[in-house]
């Protein structure tokens, strides 16, 4: 599926994203700045870009799995509505031991564009029951052994 996304340029150097593959989920989304990111820190990398999505969609912003693996570099709150004009600066924590060199024109994360699903929320007393209840964190491999 396909919709129209409106990017305007709001920097000369900003790159506007593309798909690396056809059949991808992530456009690439590159920096528009120079900087040094120290271990433990939290900066918001401007793109260069503002974007309209369409009614109904929303913006998520994910790590290159590179980056993340290689450099330990985590993005952050990358839920942006379709409402926001505004420059898309992306939050990036490195959270290695080692500086994290950005240039102008690197890649720093990936964007996907999906359709919005509005839930109703329904206030309750119980909540229907399912074998793996109220367990997590792993539990859900321990019932898959104890299953064989």
């Amino acid at each position: 599926m396909r919709v129209n996304v409106k990017v305007k340029k709001l920097h000369s150097d900003a790159v506007i994203p593309a798909y690396t593959l056809s059949g991808d989920a992530g456009l690439d989304l590159r920096s528009v700045e120079d900087m040094v990111l120290k271990p433990g820190d939290r900066r918001a990398v401007p793109t260069g870009l503002a974007f309209e999505l369409p009614e109904g969609y929303v913006a998520l912003i994910w790590d290159k799995s590179g980056l993340a693996l290689n450099q330990g570099v985590k993005t952050m709150g990358g839920v942006i509505e379709y409402t926001y004009r505004g420059e898309y600066k992306i939050i990036i924590l490195n959270t290695s031991d080692s500086d994290f060199i950005i240039k102008k024109g690197d890649k720093i994360a990936q964007m996907l564009i999906q359709p919005v699903v509005s839930a109703e929320i329904v206030e309750t007393d119980s909540l229907s029951p399912t074998e793996r209840g109220n367990h997590g964190f792993g539990t859900a491999d321990k019932i898959k052994e104890k299953n064989g």
